[in-house]
């Protein structure tokens, strides 16, 4: 009998849509004429998943008695005698009632695909056996019911069920998951928007590593043999060469495989010239490895292989990624190559040489561009041939049949000499040159075997040799200089022109370009050093590097930029010919600094404008709300000393009413305003101390209506780290603003909680009210000044209110944001740091005030 088939669906919390997704897939397939039968389904009261439940043909379930309760489980031997094609089954990391057949419900599972069926499940990321310690770590809950990950690993399919946390959250607040009574309890502490968003990577990067099992085992069944494995920083070569392109996604494909793994291209430029390097091809590269959201690095360094190897070390890298050599076969004799010698000296770093089409293929010649460079192997070849070479060819003249003659010998040696000077340059040429001619005059010029020359004319001949040798060996020497010279100014200029193009788009931060001056000169440390006056004390402006010098003199290399910067290298000392781009490395850097000080004082310039934008709307928006109560204060006034008029008691006490009460919105709106006023020029100086909650609460509710508001509290909270002052307006112009919105007889509710989180206990105080809420779209803005929600009238205030609640609440460390109320409604949640133990619970006055109820 062939084994059934299994389905998950996946999900990173309670309420994600599990179930709803299977059920949905269920009437699917039965409108496709399967066999399918509902073995257990938990719909847990949501009436969206319970409609789903309708035509679906269902097995009953077994009841159990458990400790004088009854229970209802899965009934496997009637699923197993219905022996359905499919069969939907619930929460796969459920504990059985003891007396079930199995402990698990996974075994359950187990034995219908043994029989055969198939079973399409659900369970959630926190029940897989090896993140328990993870979810708890996170959440502060230790699951019990867990599932084996080998058991969903087996699975045929695995299907994510996802969902953002804020949607998440909005469906609790709505009642979509859990019962309202259980809605605030769960948003304060499993729901919590960090937890939600940690278990919903856990489930994605869970959910990818199964997708990787499964790509490697179709490669294992298609024989594809490439492998691909996790790096946490892969730092590829380039040379500048058409290649880099390949590589550069080939490091960047491997890059993909790891979590939080970082690509790096790093050209070294060689102060003597490199073979093979075009600006248009690195260019083009470097814009590739910025799309593929890596960094370019380009350093100066003679060799090539120990620039790379200190690069890849200073980044902690984990992987070197190089092309396959474009030298020929001849060309190993010089030596193993760059990415034999890094493969060789990498030490813990792995190593990937990667295939090329142009492997093998010589480097490009470059138009303009001369191929001499000198070396170290050049340099010894042109030693041995100057010196090993003359003796050489006099032992091969000598023991030929007939002598040659001094004018064939004197052209073979000044042949030899040119190769001298071509090879090593104008030292061994001239040892060429000399010795050739000892050797000449000696074994060729008459009489043979002495230094003595007969014929003036063979003398000439010997001096004109060893001219011509010397001349050669001069000529090409120069040459070679010349092309190095050019070499290293096109190294500069390519530095140069990176450094140009990161400052016309702006991209440098100033740490980043001492970065990057640090990089290119190979130094320790880099620093921008400032002095305060014409002759006051350095200040390091920025560094980068460790031990950053403090000063000009400790260090190594400065470079003065205008009168009051230098730009400071530590640990090593740069040649002159340095200078010249560190120069262009300063005066960047002063620019830098130049333009994030320019930004500073937009910036300030901005919040003068935003202030005097704030005063406009202050003028605009008072103007109306003032004038209302004091048109009101003056009638009532006018009316009471009016004479033509008598007044009676009742009319009395009734304009003396709405005198009291204009003067008393005046002085509301006046008191808001000057909280405004003090909080947008900066000048509120909170004094936070430890404060209890039970005192600061009843006193900001005093002047709200009798029966307005329901307060509690949890037994035993802790004092928190507040201003009593600023927190009573805050929870004042709260709580106001909350029965403003409730509906008539529906009191707000006012409650405090303990809050355990892993960054520090806090206390939270929820204002709740039934009033219409307010979408999440205007959650914030509600506490900008000057914002009234829906078509609110004028003379409710002029918005202030929440924005002065909120700015007293962040001026002593706490936290105020808007919440929906389950139900509907809206709910301010003050968070509030603890400041210590909860007080004595016989305190006489803390009890009597707890007991207060407004």
């Amino acid at each position: 009998m062939a084994r059934g088939r299994l389905r998950i669906y996946l999900g990173a919390a309670p309420g994600v849509g599990k179930t709803y997704a299977m059920l949905c897939e269920a009437h699917r397939r039965v409108a496709r004429g399967a066999d399918l039968v509902i073995g257990f389904v938990e719909d847990h009261g949501r009436p969206h998943t319970r409609e789903l439940l309708a035509g679906l043909e269902t097995v009953p379930r077994r009841r159990l008695e458990y400790r004088g309760a009854s229970f209802t489980e899965l009934d496997l031997d009637a699923v197993l005698a219905r022996r359905p094609a499919l069969a939907l089954v619930d929460e796969l990391a459920h504990t059985n009632v003891p007396g079930s057949r199995n402990a698990k419900r996974w075994q359950d599972v187990e034995a219908l695909l043994e029989a055969g069926i198939d079973v399409v499940s659900t369970v959630n990321i926190q029940h897989l056996e090896s993140l328990g310690d993870v979810v708890e770590g996170i959440t502060g809950v230790r699951q019990r019911e867990t599932v084996p990950d080998e058991v969903v690993r087996r699975a045929d399919q695995i299907e994510l069920i996802d969902m953002s946390p804020e949607a998440l959250r909005r469906r609790l607040a709505h009642g979509n998951v859990y019962a309202s009574d259980k809605v605030d309890a769960a948003l304060s502490h499993y729901f919590r928007p960090g937890n939600l968003t940690a278990l919903r990577e856990l489930a994605l990067l869970w959910t990818a590593d199964r997708v990787d099992e499964y790509l490697r085992r179709y490669r294992a069944e298609h024989r594809i043999a490439a492998t691909w494995q996790a790096r946490e920083r892969i730092v590829v070569g380039l040379t500048g060469g058409p290649e880099g392109a390949t590589l550069i996604r080939r490091a960047a494909r491997i890059a993909a495989k790891g979590s939080g793994s970082e690509l790096l291209a790093v050209h070294i430029v060689r102060s003597d010239g490199l073979a093979g390097v075009s600006p248009g091809e690195l260019a083009e590269q470097r814009r590739l490895v910025e799309d593929l959201g890596g960094s370019y690095h380009s350093v100066l360094g003679g060799d090539v292989p120990t620039a790379l190897l200190d690069f890849a070390r200073g980044a902690d890298a984990t992987q070197i990624v190089l092309g396959s050599s474009r030298r020929r076969a001849w060309q190993y004799v010089l030596g193993p190559g760059v990415g034999a010698t890094v493969a060789r000296e990498s030490g813990d770093i792995d190593v990937h040489i990667v295939t090329h089409e142009h492997a093998a293929g010589g480097r490009p010649r470059l138009p303009g561009r001369l191929p001499v460079k000198l070396g170290r192997v050049r340099a010894a070849s042109g030693w041995l041939l100057g010196c090993g070479g003359p003796p050489l060819l006099t032992l091969l003249l000598t023991r030929a049949s007939g002598n040659p003659g001094l004018p064939t010998a004197l052209l073979l040696f000044l042949t030899l000499t040119v190769g001298a000077a071509l090879a090593g340059g104008v030292f061994p040429a001239i040892a060429a040159a000399l010795l050739g001619s000892l050797l000449l005059n000696y074994y060729f010029a008459p009489p043979t075997h002495t230094l003595t020359v007969s014929d003036p004319q063979n003398l000439l001949a010997l001096v004109v040799y060893v001219a011509v040798g010397i001349s050669v060996a001069s000529v090409v020497d120069l040459a070679a200089r010349r092309a190095q010279q050019a070499a290293r100014s096109r190294a500069e200029a390519e530095t140069l022109s990176h450094l140009a193009g990161s400052a016309m788009q702006g991209e440098d931060t100033l740490p980043a370009l001492l970065e990057r001056v640090r990089e290119t000169f190979q130094t320790e440390s880099a620093a921008l050093l400032e002095r305060s006056g014409d002759r006051g004390a350095w200040q390091r402006v920025a560094g980068a590097g460790p031990r950053p010098a403090a000063r000009p003199e400790d260090a190594e290399v400065d470079v003065p930029v205008g009168e009051r910067l230098t730009l400071a290298l530590s640990g090593r000392v740069l040649p002159a010919e340095d200078r010249r781009v560190l120069g262009a490395f300063a005066a960047q850097a002063a620019a830098v600094l130049e333009r994030q000080r320019l930004a500073a004082q937009a910036a300030d310039a901005r919040r003068l404008a935003e202030g005097n934008r704030i005063r406009t709307a202050l003028l605009a928006a008072v103007s109306h709300d003032l004038r209302t109560p004091l048109s009101g204060i003056k009638a009532s006034v006018s009316s009471l000393r009016s004479d033509e008029v008598e007044w009676d008691a009742e009319d009395e006490a009734e304009l003396l009413a709405g005198i009291e009460e204009g003067a008393d919105r005046l002085d509301h709106l006046i008191g808001n305003l000057l909280d405004m006023s003090r909080l947008q020029t900066g000048t509120v100086a909170p004094l936070t101390r430890p404060v209890d909650l039970e005192e600061v609460v009843p006193a900001a509710l005093v002047g709200v209506e009798p029966g307005a508001v329901q307060l509690s509290s949890a037994e035993g909270l802790p004092l928190v780290l507040a201003d009593a002052g600023l927190l009573e307006r805050a929870v004042a112009n709260v709580v106001e603003n909350a029965v403003k919105y409730s509906p008539p007889g529906v009191p707000v509710v006012v409650r405090a909680d303990m809050l355990r989180l892993p960054e520090g206990d806090r206390v939270e105080l929820r204002v709740t009210d039934r009033g219409p809420g307010i979408p999440d779209s205007a959650k914030e803005r509600v506490f900008e000044p000057f914002q009234r929600y829906g078509d609110a009238p004028r003379g409710a205030g002029v918005g202030l209110g929440l924005a002065v609640a909120r700015g007293f609440t962040e001026a002593a460390d706490g936290r105020l944001t808007a919440e929906d109320t389950p139900g509907g409604g809206l709910t301010m949640v003050f968070s509030l740091p603890v400041a210590g133990p909860a007080p004595a619970s016989d305190d006489p006055d803390r009890r009597r005030k707890a007991a207060h109820t407004p």
